[in-house]
């Protein structure tokens, strides 16, 4: 299927830059019927994508902060091979939001971050980090000038890899021969299930299930050893792996492939028919916003996400369906959407017009915008939801 022509998801706009033409790209899913891996057939450069300037923080999400909290103390606590410092790595390590209670725990530590403006924050607040790609080739280095790692983590940043063989490599090779490659994505399951298409953008060249993972990696010696689902973003998976023979499989990790065989992620019917539920998405959500503006209702979004990039170019939207979109982070403020050129206003605003519906862009962090937004909804605020269906809540 295809999802059209469509921007960098992170690319924001400067309003006086805004009559300059955009690079785009295909966005079209496949799924590979040898490996099982959901993959893009056509990604932009990492370089273009992961710039200096990238807007994503992870700190601005308390739920992820607490997120990653708890999985830095489990490990700390758990692992054995932390008890004597041990060394961990971050791969894709943003503002150090994971890696920052290793280094309070006085756990020697590296996080590999590419984009200046995270890379930097992280570097502030005492997080070692190489503002470069992780790759074999810097895997070699790393390991020449530090030795291995016991723990080598990717949380939400593996999928966005284009060469997932060299990352196993590179992994493999950086790796000790009783430590862990721990992995956080976004599970395939869980997406199709829930019609969740907008988690469906450049940087997210792959949408893993356990087969794919276990498949991709097993060629370099690495073997699923277990799989822990996780409710962040919408549905994600926890997916841990050693080299061969290290560690014993648990039986989740059976479990979950049986699971998937029987749901069909290997059979193309299940494709088929997530297509044409995001086709009535894609038909039905301008209908709604017609439908209520068309009453007098103003109608903006909320979360300038990756996502409501996605959404808002797959269906057709703009300024005359959404006044505005409020976001939280002071990078995106005053910047444009990418294509749609839609503002994006601070929280402040949001409350102080208290419109009368938001688009929920930010749909996987309800929980926590429910209890930012609560004196909204007691005014009567509403939520427009696309996920799994269009709806008003």
């Amino acid at each position: 299927m295809s999802f059209g022509e469509q921007p960098l998801a992170n690319a924001l706009i400067a309003p006086e830059r805004s009559s300059e033409q955009q690079l785009t790209y295909e966005l079209a899913p496949t799924i590979c019927s040898a490996c099982g891996l959901f993959q893009l057939l056509e990604q932009p450069t990492a370089t273009s994508i992961f710039t200096r300037k990238y807007p994503f923080f992870t700190s601005t999400s308390k739920y992820m902060s607490n997120h990653f909290s708890h999985l830095a103390r489990d490990l700390i606590q758990n692992d054995p091979t932390l008890k004597d410092g041990g060394f961990v790595i971050e791969i894709g390590s943003n503002d150090g939001t994971l890696l920052q209670s290793f280094a309070k725990a006085g756990i020697n530590h590296l996080g590999f971050e590419p984009s200046e403006s995270v890379a930097n924050v992280a570097k502030k607040n005492g997080i070692n980090t190489d503002i470069s790609f992780f790759n074999s080739e810097t895997a070699s280095l790393i390991r020449q000038k530090y030795g291995p790692a016991d723990i080598i983590l990717g949380a939400n940043v593996i999928g966005h890899i284009a060469e997932i063989n060299d990352i196993g490599s590179g992994v493999a090779s950086l790796l000790k021969d009783d430590g862990i490659f721990l992995i956080e994505a976004v599970y395939l399951g869980d997406m199709l299930l829930n019609t969740a298409f907008d988690q469906l953008y450049d940087e997210h060249v792959f949408t893993f299930s356990g087969t794919a993972v276990a498949n991709a990696f097993h060629k370099h010696g690495l073997e699923l050893i277990n799989v822990e689902r996780q409710s962040v973003h919408g549905g994600s998976m926890r997916y841990t792996l050693a080299p061969l023979g290290s560690h014993t499989c648990t039986a989740a990790v059976k479990n979950l492939l049986d699971e998937e065989k029987n749901r069909g992620l290997n059979n193309s019917a299940t494709y088929i028919e997530f297509r044409q539920r995001c086709e009535a998405i894609r038909r039905d959500l301008p209908l709604l916003l017609s439908e209520i503006s068309g009453m007098g209702h103003k109608i903006v979004g909320y979360g300038a996400t990756a996502k409501s990039t996605t959404v808002l170019n797959y269906c057709g939207l703009g300024t005359n369906d959404i006044a505005w979109i409020q976001d939280s982070t002071k990078a995106k403020q005053g910047m444009l959407s990418p294509q749609t050129l839609v503002p994006i206003v601070p929280p402040e605003y949001f409350r102080e017009v208290s419109p009368e519906y938001a688009v929920l862009f930010a749909w996987n962090h309800r929980d926590e915008i429910e209890m930012l937004e609560r004196e909204w909804r007691k005014k009567g605020g509403k939520w427009i939801l696309y996920i799994p269906k269009v709806t008003v809540a």
